[in-house]
């Protein structure tokens, strides 16, 4: 499949940026830039942060905290599955044992 590559523009807390992306990649990145945009606006409302690049930082922080515990939790789900199909393989090598 080819990939071509385009551009799309999002706007981040008032500013508009030209970011390339493919095609098929286009409602993945507006929709990022919509979450981003989201929790440094938090931030920055919340005026606990100030300065456009701690501001940023903070929102990266944030964004990237989320992410690993998404992916610790999607790990723990993928062994715990592993751990039950291991356990029917063993059931169903002992009835076949059996028969």
């Amino acid at each position: 499949m080819t990939r071509s590559n385009n551009t799309v523009k999002v706007h981040i807390l008032g500013k508009e940026y030209q970011i390339a992306c493919p095609l098929e990649e286009r409602d993945a990145v507006l929709a990022s830039a919509r979450r981003l945009d989201e929790r440094m606006q938090e931030l920055r409302d919340s005026r606990a942060v100030l300065g456009l690049e701690r501001i940023a930082v903070m929102a990266a922080l944030s964004l990237t905290n989320e992410l690993l515990q998404q992916e610790m939790r999607a790990d723990a789900l993928a062994r715990s599955i592993q751990a039950r199909v291991d356990s029917l393989h063993r059931l169903m090598d002992g009835v076949i044992e059996e028969n």
